[in-house]
């Protein structure tokens, strides 16, 4: 039997031709209770970055980063005008923090008077246009409604507002904006197949789709193919972004979370069967789609996203498996992937099982449990339910 190195002869050198970033150091895999949580705050920015501090707050099980993910979003709340998850934040801290992170009920009220003002001068206004039979103004009045329900969390109503500007488009880029607008707010809401609607009324006008745009829209829709756990065609979704996106859609998502949710929807979804039963061709076709330019710029930004999906093209299935390990405890703290996290990692064992007894009539369990960090007891379990699901023959 070869070395595990050497496992797989045929995938490795395919995949060692496109390698990403081969000939730099690799990283050291992530500490599992390491989360920078003011580097990873600041990749977000509005209700999204609140969201995820909560979030974290709320699962992370270790009260000091609750305590610094409450302080953040404390303060992110209180550049806002959403006096509701002010109040939610403030009262989550309990006192904990001490002066200065209490509820602050007179900026509340202040806030909220202030708001209360504003919904009457656009109720006013948008009369007015109404009367007028302004199409444009009775359009931007909408767009500001929703504006104003969006900023202070009125999602229903921010929603109802955007689209109703719909009657009211009179070119293509104002299509393009109601489309955008009702997206974030269901993505928000977590209302997905409002999400996969709008993301297809945006991308039948081609024309006005600048490649910022196009990159948000397949993040929108990547997100909701994940939502639906239909994880192949999230990866090419995320696989087709743009690197133009940069920061432009921190709103909703992060550079970095393109790499991690399209790397680790690819490893786990991406079937040999389905690209024909011929290894090279399956390596090749498989590794290029990993490695394709836009592609490669996200990996960049988070080294153990890449590396782990190095290691498993070049059959290092002890060093992915590692670095899965090390990443999961954080990535069950991502709002859109916590549920997912263990079916793709199943889904990824899995593969990684099945393609290292591929090239062999008989297999040393002893290497091969070494291998895969487990018992030779825990090992022949695994394999077995591979052989029954007829996975492995």
């Amino acid at each position: 039997m070869e070395p595990e190195d050497e496992i797989y002869h045929k995938a490795s050198a395919s995949a060692s031709d496109l390698t990403v970033g081969a000939d730099r150091p690799r990283p050291t895999a992530m500490a599992a209770d390491h989360l920078d949580l003011e580097a990873y705050a600041s990749l977000y920015k509005d209700r999204t970055k609140i969201t995820r501090l909560m979030f974290i707050a709320e699962r992370c099980g270790n009260e000091a980063m609750e305590l610094e993910a409450l302080r953040m979003a404390y303060d992110e709340a209180r550049k806002g005008e959403n006096t509701q998850v002010y109040s939610e934040v403030a009262e989550r801290i309990g006192g904990r923090l001490g002066q200065g992170y209490f509820l602050d009920t007179a900026w509340c009220d202040t806030v909220d008077k202030r708001a209360e003002q504003k919904r009457e001068k656009l109720d006013n206004e948008l009369n007015s246009y109404r009367t007028n039979l302004i199409k444009e103004s009775i359009r931007m009045g909408y767009n500001d409604f929703g504006d104003f329900h969006y900023a202070h969390g009125n999602l229903g109503d921010a929603f109802k507002s955007y689209v109703r500007t719909r009657d009211y488009c009179t070119t293509s880029k104002h299509i393009i904006s109601m489309c955008m607008n009702a997206i974030l707010v269901s993505i928000e809401m977590g209302q997905f197949t409002h999400v996969t609607s709008y993301v297809s009324k945006a991308e039948q006008i081609l024309d006005t789709l600048d490649t910022v745009t196009a990159a948000k829209l397949k993040c929108a829709s990547g997100l909701a193919f994940l939502e639906a756990k239909k994880y192949k065609l999230a990866a090419r979704k995320f696989l087709e972004v743009a690197s133009e996106l940069g920061s432009n859609y921190n709103e909703v998502i992060a550079s970095q979370d393109v790499a991690t949710y399209g790397g680790l929807c690819a490893l786990a979804s991406f079937d040999r069967t389905e690209l024909k039963a011929h290894t090279d061709f399956y390596w090749e076709t498989l590794t290029k789609s990993l490695t394709t330019p836009n592609f490669c710029n996200f990996l960049e930004l988070v080294p153990e996203v890449r590396e782990l999906v190095n290691d498993f093209y070049s059959s290092h299935y002890a060093s992915c498996l590692e670095y899965l390990g090390n990443l999961k405890a954080n990535l069950l703290l991502d709002i859109h992937l916590h549920d997912h996290v263990q079916t793709l990692y199943d889904q990824i064992r899995h593969k990684a099982l099945i393609q290292y007894t591929h090239p062999f009539v008989s297999v040393d369990l002893h290497m091969m449990a070494n291998a895969f960090k487990t018992s030779i007891a825990g090992l022949e379990k695994e394999l077995e339910a591979l052989i029954t699901d007829n996975q492995i023959q």
